[in-house]
């Protein structure tokens, strides 16, 4: 019998948003992430909040003797489980993202002498980290909890949308302080910082912002802080010669000058606690202004009721958590199941101030009309599977983060939508187009409300920028060539289905000359087939074949993050023709064998740190992206119950309730996106269509409350370890004969029933 009942929660029928009738953030554990790849950060948030308030425990610059740190990479959400030191909690974070950036206003309470040295000490070593233990960390949805125990102090955190708030409460000491590390960043370098500057505005509020070039070029953060004690005094450090300084020389600046400006500084502010051992903090962060911080501030969290704004973040979760209600046979199974919720919603984030009021890519200040700004589009990634779990569960704010893009277009000197673009900058990382695909997703599952015409003329734009990418050679020849654009097999690959999904929007929008165009174009995937090695392959500009070639090595194969033995089969969109270039449907699912079942040599991943073991089975890579529609590929073949055999192996060897329960980066949510969908029964192999491929659902029964307002109920009979294949399928009560399910059978409600059996149905 499952151990969480489905729940009543509809029959209930909630007067408000957070009546949801089951606490599930008590299934939620934020401290879920990996070893050795960059964890996501445990910390203090609310669903797409743009404050994600995290401890840091650990600093690599990104260079190290003038080269490429690798050791960064383990940082790139600033927090690792291995680790025994805290030295702060910043107030923006990415949830394990391949690259990194951000790492906002780090600050650590202490207590005795403040020590503002370079580095990143424990107090015993003259610095003001603090050692803290495992079992004295509490993570929850919005809200983290720690002993440091070399201060002593108990920190609590919790947060709004726009506003991080802190709970000090200090054993042993009538005075306290606080220390704001201006210099933090995660991706450090050199000339990271651009500038810093602060102002006390009177004994509870401090101002400021930071303007940062990482990968994000040029960004600005502001921030309001106050203090529920008055400063007693503070000062602050200056870690930069700033040659000159005008007449600021006939000041102390670094005690008690409320005017603190630099490239690279940290402050201190001392506070007696009057007995009373506690210290409160709010942060206000705005992309805009200090006044927007200010804003913000008094918009979300004008008191200081710490545990109501706790339970306020809590119960936004819950509502947002129970758009699912899912039963599974044991507790584990279920905390991996809302942990991956979880984690599908810990980006895109809002960026803009209470009032509207958001930074654009132009760095002009717009305002929002109609829609709310998002940031952090990690599309390589997302559009796959967190995006149409998005279309789902929060068309409205999918629907958002599609106005957000447009708008990008918008302020685009390119005139291109995003790629990767991250707070008012893009930072064009990966391949591809895949906002195209994101728009066309939404516009076939008729979730959107965006103008269809304006969408395709910036899809359009997007893929015809010639500097972008080798766009002007896979344009003019069909394909990217080798020799003039690396990874061009991933590029090409990339864009014939980003065409295909232009086509799609042309289609919905009546244009049928763009659609027989980008049709067309959809197919280039097989000028770079080569029929005798069998597989996609580079090509060089004259037309002939890239002479070294392996298919098994991730590294200077044409291929980004992948080998043409996996990534080679990225043709979401033809995956039929793709079969039948390769023999037909019995050599092709010996192909999907192979790709499962050979031992992959380490000198073919050795060059790539996206790729580990902990996310390899045979040459199969499900810690990276590129392969996540892979395992639903055995759908075309005569042999599905692969697919399904496959799939629930994946679900149980590479997720886990643990620190090391992902097996690769949840790069903004797509791998948590993955099991989600494949936890529930079925896969979008191909956003912009309307086919979900299906699977093996790990779930005993669910109830999903559908963005529409309908509710779609999955029953599981028969369910158990050993019975992994399907028997047959039901919709509303119906068997049918096909290996998909439709988003209108989805997206209308009703009832799905998956019959399990211990044996493949062949």
């Amino acid at each position: 019998m499952a151990c969480l009942i489905i729940l009543c929660l509809f029959a209930c029928q909630p007067d408000k948003e957070n009546n949801a009738a089951f606490d599930y953030t008590e299934l939620v554990n934020p401290l879920i992430g990996t070893h050795n790849m960059g964890h996501t950060y445990p910390g203090a948030t609310v669903p797409f909040g743009m404050v994600q308030l995290s401890p840091a425990t650990g600093f690599q610059s990104f260079h190290r003797d003038n080269k490429y740190n690798p050791d960064t990479y383990r940082y790139c959400s600033g927090y690792q489980y291995g680790d025994s030191l805290i030295f702060g909690f910043a107030h923006t974070h990415f949830s394990g993202t391949g690259h990194s950036d951000l790492g906002d206003f780090l600050l650590m309470p202490a207590t005795g002498s403040v020590s503002l040295d370079p580095g990143y000490k424990p107090l015993s070593s003259g610095g003001w980290g603090s050692r803290f233990k495992h079992e004295n960390e509490t993570a929850q949805p919005a809200y983290y909890r720690v002993t440091l125990d070399d201060c002593p102090v108990t920190a609590e955190l919790t947060a709004s949308e726009r506003v991080g708030m802190h709970r000090y409460t200090f054993c042993g000491t009538d005075t306290a302080n606080l220390i704001l590390d201006m210099m933090y960043n995660i991706y450090h370098h050199d000339s990271k910082n651009v500038w810093v500057f602060l102002r006390v505005e009177n004994d509870t509020l401090v101002t400021g912002y930071r303007q940062t070039h990482g990968w994000a070029r040029t960004r600005y953060m502001y921030f309001a802080m106050t203090f529920s004690k008055p400063i007693s005094e503070y000062g602050c450090r200056k870690f930069d010669n700033p040659g000159y300084n005008g007449f600021y020389r006939k000041f102390d600046e670094q005690n008690n000058f409320p005017e603190m400006a630099g490239r690279n500084l940290r402050a201190w502010f001392r506070f007696d606690l009057q007995n009373a051992g506690q210290l409160q903090v709010k942060m206000a962060l705005s992309a805009v202004s200090t006044d927007g911080a200010l804003k913000n501030l008094k918009a979300e969290i004008p008191h200081w009721d710490f545990d109501k704004v706790r339970d306020q973040g809590r119960k936004k979760w819950n509502w947002e958590l129970s758009k699912i209600e899912a039963a599974f046979n044991n507790r584990n199974d279920s905390i991996v199941f809302y942990s991956a919720l979880y984690h599908t919603m810990l980006a895109p984030v809002v960026y803009e101030d209470a009032d509207g009021s958001y930074r654009g890519l132009d760095q002009n200040i717009h305002t929002s009309e109609g829609f709310t700004n998002y940031t952090i589009f990690s599309l390589w990634d997302t559009y796959r599977a967190q995006h149409p779990l998005l279309n789902l569960l929060h068309p409205a704010r999918n629907n958002d983060m599609i106005h957000s893009m447009l708008a990008h277009y918008d302020q685009s000197v390119h005139h291109m939508l995003p790629i990767w673009s991250h707070h008012s900058n893009e930072n064009w990382c990966m391949i591809g187009y895949h906002a195209v695909s994101v728009i066309a997703d939404a516009i076939v599952k008729g979730t959107t409300t965006i103008d269809k015409h304006k969408a395709l003329r910036a899809c359009v734009s997007t893929a015809n920028v010639p500097y972008y990418d080798g766009i002007k050679y896979y344009a003019s020849l069909g394909y990217v060539p080798e020799d003039k654009s690396s990874n061009s097999v991933s590029k090409t690959l990339e864009y014939a289905y980003n065409d295909w999904c232009i086509a799609q929007i042309a289609l919905a929008t009546g244009d049928q000359t763009v659609y027989l165009e980008y049709l067309e174009r959809a197919k280039n995937y097989q000028n770079l087939f080569d029929p005798e090695s069998g597989y996609m392959r580079p090509k060089l500009s004259d037309g002939k074949w890239r002479s070294e070639f392996d298919p098994l090595d991730t590294h200077g194969q044409g291929f980004i993050e992948g080998n043409a033995l996996n990534y080679g089969l990225y043709t979401p969109h033809s995956v039929e023709q793709m079969i039948e270039m390769m023999g037909g449907k019995d050599l092709f699912a010996a192909h999907l064998d192979r790709i499962f079942e050979i031992t992959l040599d380490d000198r073919y991943i050795e060059k790539n740190e996206d790729i580990t073991r902990d996310g390899i089975i045979g040459a199969y890579v499900h810690g990276n992206e590129p392969g996540h529609h892979i395992p639903y590929l055995y759908n075309w073949t005569n042999k599905p119950w692969k697919t399904q055999e496959r799939v629930r192996m994946i679900m149980r060897t590479m997720y886990a309730n643990a620190p090391n329960g992902l097996c690769g980066n949840d790069d903004a949510g797509q791998m948590s996106a993955w099991y989600i969908f494949s936890a529930l029964g079925f896969y979008p192999v191909c956003p912009g269509s309307t086919h979900y491929a299906i699977g093996s659902p790990l779930v005993n029964g669910a109830v999903i409350r559908l963005g529409n307002g309908k509710h779609l109920t999955i029953q599981t009979r028969n369910q158990g370890e050993k019975n992994v294949y399907l028997d047959r399928v039901l919709v509303n009560g119906k068997e049918i004969k096909r290996n998909h399910l439709t988003h209108d059978e989805l997206a209308e409600g009703g009832e799905i029933t998956f019959i399990m059996s211990s044996t493949p149905r062949l």
